[in-house]
């Protein structure tokens, strides 16, 4: 099943740039040439974003391989498909990796067992903040500065090699 999705290198250092291109390259099997802004939330990194066209599953391919520079700011969006949930991934130094699916108009879905899990495993004072870590709360907050550093910014469109 195809779906598509966006990739948003919200900053990366200059040295870096040509290496998130040849991961997101070697996922999609398309050669992949992103213009490079700079970012104004930390002066002297870049920011990108494409939107991409591939297998279901490519989102979560394309998230593990910018993964391999842990420096690097990132979201990636996966649309839901036929059969397949859509998924949104996080990454922040300071945080790591986030994921959570996402529904038909991009919400974070909680599902039934994370919430019985949550009601069963946590004590209740804990509860608000076990709620906001499953929705990512905190990787929200921490790129919002950079994703209002993005507007009006330039968009890739890719699409991946059959």
């Amino acid at each position: 099943m195809s779906t598509r999705g966006v990739v948003f290198v919200h900053s990366s250092p200059t040295a870096v740039c040509p290496h998130v291109e040849w991961a997101i390259s070697g996922v999609l099997g398309t050669r992949v040439a992103l213009q490079w802004t700079p970012q104004p939330a930390v002066p002297g990194q870049l920011r990108a974003e494409c939107t991409w066209y591939g297998p279901s599953g490519s989102g979560g391919a394309l998230a593990g391989a910018l993964r391999a520079w842990p420096m690097l700011r990132f979201e990636v969006t996966e649309e839901p498909s036929p059969g397949v949930d859509g998924q949104r991934f996080c990454h922040v130094p300071s945080l790591g990796l986030w994921s959570g699916r996402t529904s038909a108009n991009g919400d974070i879905v909680v599902g039934e067992d994370q919430l019985r899990a949550l009601l069963t495993d946590v004590p209740s004072g804990q509860v608000p903040g076990r709620v906001r870590d499953l929705l990512g709360s905190a990787w929200d907050d921490a790129l919002e500065p950079f994703r209002l550093a993005g507007d009006g910014a330039p968009v890739t469109w890719l699409h991946q090699v059959g």
